[in-house]
């Protein structure tokens, strides 16, 4: 019996903490980080105040809370794109298509964060910070492995090591998504991420790619499944 109502009372304090992000995260998309106080989000979290520092004990903590639960969550599904069935061409293809569905459709937290590190320049991860920083290698690992097996199997020509390859692949990958940030009507995503593969694979593609343009589709639907 003391079991099930600590996990219900886990199961409240998640649920709560999970409407105090949401409530903040709307407020910030709205008014501006540095526009919203904690009494603010506890009004529209409907929480009292008190309860609120409970959770958080400053608006800087439940920030960094809001971003490394969803990096954490974001790399999880992109590390599970590169690990579809099928060979390492239709893995990256899987990857692109769901990374920038992923960020599109989490568009407000995308802004809050790029606005909040105020860096100038098409290089998103020169804004990570140290904890974000460990799940980007994590994932630029995974894609290395991928390039890798695939430059074992024929797929890839072996023009650069691995790890260059999937520094290359995010960059411009991000370089794409910051575009689509700042104009979605000019430059949108998912119709650029045929650009994309075509700019990348066309170099580093050997003769043994036999993917169809069946599999071409599946990054949506694979994206689809995972969410």
């Amino acid at each position: 019996m003391d079991n099930k109502q600590s996990t219900r009372r886990e199961r409240e304090k998640l649920r709560q903490r999970h409407d105090i992000i949401k409530a903040a995260l709307g407020l910030f998309s709205e008014f501006g980080y540095h526009n919203v106080s904690m009494h603010k989000i506890a009004k529209k979290a409907e929480f009292a105040i008190g309860t609120m520092y409970k959770f958080f004990p400053n608006k800087e903590e439940l920030y960094r809370s809001m971003i490394m639960e969803f990096s954490e969550k974001a790399n999880s599904v992109f590390i599970e794109a590169l690990e579809i069935s099928g060979n390492e061409i239709e893995k990256i293809r899987n990857y692109v298509t769901v990374k920038g569905k992923l960020l599109m459709e989490n568009e407000a937290i995308l802004k809050l964060y790029i606005g909040r590190t105020q860096f100038a320049n098409m290089d998103i991860t020169a804004c990570f910070n140290e904890d974000i920083r460990i799940l980007y290698e994590k994932l630029l690992e995974k894609l290395s492995d991928v390039f890798e097996s695939g430059i074992k199997a024929g797929l890839f020509k072996p023009l650069l090591a691995p790890y260059y390859l999937a520094v290359s692949l995010n960059s411009i990958i991000s370089s794409f998504l910051l575009l689509w940030l700042r104009d979605p009507k000019q430059h949108p995503y998912m119709k650029n991420a045929a650009t994309i593969l075509d700019l990348f694979l066309s170099n580093i593609q050997s003769s043994k790619d036999t993917s169809t343009p069946a599999i071409k589709r599946r990054g949506v639907e694979n994206y689809n499944r995972m969410v």
